[in-house]
């Protein structure tokens, strides 16, 4: 399990990597740390079950995947204490498209949905191009951390809310929602007669001193309006397989994704099946628990030489491979930031700005590759900002 071993992407169709002229930079030594897979490969359990099916070589039609929800059910109960039936899960193409699913079975064209922002830019996009609209709520920035503010949420309801889009944990901060905060969520959802999507993709990628509760867990009594996402995908490094789940313990909420389903004749993808029954194994958990080591030393590493540069505060992360750094105290505008980091660190980030209301004044930074190139990154930020020292 060696997440340090060198690997290059460049021209292997990544986009993360062969994207990078797209983002301001244009250097030979240009560093990824913008969108949100890892550098390393996925675990060998998961290569593994790949080989097999390549060695076997016919990939005609799949059918029965009863074992990939076993799968997804041993993982829940083994990893997060949630025990779930097999009935509920449903998989998409992803958590992107699970989005853009519920958009579609459970409002209409015109209605509006709730974001919390900063949040991952996705919701805001897919919202936005399925004809919807946003009704965005800001998180309150406390210290080094978010906090919900329901009072002021409510205030900007316009009563034609139908979707709440709740990240959890929480990305660009990695904030990990207790659960008495989940209740309150659900309940507002309640309330206002929404459906909480809940998208709980980074929920294996938890530090020491939190702990993950699924909102299914912390509020049981709102089945029937929640619908939680998950995935491999940013656990395993996986995400171009494009196998994500539903899960929805509702029965009417689920008959009517699977009508939505079966309309678009969509069945999962067999290599992606086969791959996620891989990685949810006692292997597949061996291997992520060797996974968060590395990210928390990662973590140590980047929040140490970031937080050495006056102005910058990189805020201590409880989960996720995505570190979120303040650069207001630097006094810059958010263009001579980015230039800063683009032309001269090299390094391509995601803009803070691009996650709505309260990034401003941020940069995510994506740490889950090997240990030397975050040190490199950490040097050329130095170097960049040094006349902050």
């Amino acid at each position: 399990m060696d997440f340090n071993q060198p690997t290059n992407r460049r021209g292997t169709f990544a986009s993360k990597w062969d994207k990078l002229p797209l983002l301001g930079v244009t250097a030979p030594d240009g560093l990824a740390m913008w969108t949100a897979d890892s550098d390393y490969p996925t675990a060998p359990c998961v290569r593994d079950a790949l080989q097999r099916a390549v060695d076997h070589g016919v990939l005609g039609y799949s059918w029965e995947y009863d074992a990939y929800k076993e799968a997804v059910q041993w993982w829940m109960r083994t990893r997060h204490k949630w025990e779930i039936e097999t009935e509920w899960v449903l998989t998409s193409q992803g958590l992107g498209n699970a989005i853009a699913l519920c958009l579609d079975v459970f409002s209409n064209t015109g209605d509006h949905a709730v974001v919390f922002s900063p949040v991952y830019h996705e919701f805001a996009h897919k919202v936005k191009k399925s004809g919807r609209h946003v009704t965005e709520c800001p998180l309150k920035r406390v210290g080094d951390t978010y906090e919900l503010d329901l009072d002021d949420a409510q205030s900007r309801l316009t009563g034609m809310e139908k979707l709440l889009l709740w990240c959890s944990p929480q990305n660009p901060s990695g904030r990990v929602w207790s659960p008495e905060e989940l209740r309150a969520v659900a309940e507002f959802a309640r309330i206002n007669g929404m459906i909480v999507v809940s998208d709980e993709i980074h929920h294996d990628l938890v530090y020491p001193g939190k702990t993950f509760v699924p909102m299914d867990i912390a509020a049981p009594e709102a089945r029937g309006h929640t619908i939680s996402l998950t995935a491999a995908s940013k656990t395993f490094n996986i995400a171009g397989q494009r196998t994500g789940n539903m899960i929805i313990p509702d029965p009417e909420l689920r008959a009517a994704m699977i009508q939505r389903l079966a309309s678009l004749d969509y069945c999962p993808s067999a290599l992606g099946v086969e791959m996620i029954r891989a990685a949810y194994s006692p292997a597949g958990a061996d291997w992520v628990d060797a996974q968060l080591k590395h990210l928390a030393e990662n973590a140590r590493i980047f929040d140490e030489g970031i937080n050495a540069i006056p102005g910058l505060r990189s805020l201590p992360l409880q989960s996720t491979f995505l570190s979120w750094v303040d650069f207001s105290g630097t006094g810059m505008s958010d263009e001579e930031v980015k230039t800063r980091i683009n032309r001269d660190a090299r390094i391509a980030i995601s803009s803070g700005a691009g996650f709505g209301t309260g990034g401003e004044g941020f940069q995510r930074f994506n740490i889950a590759t090997q240990k030397h190139v975050v040190e490199e990154a950490v040097a050329r930020m130095q170097a960049a900002f040094g006349d902050l020292q």
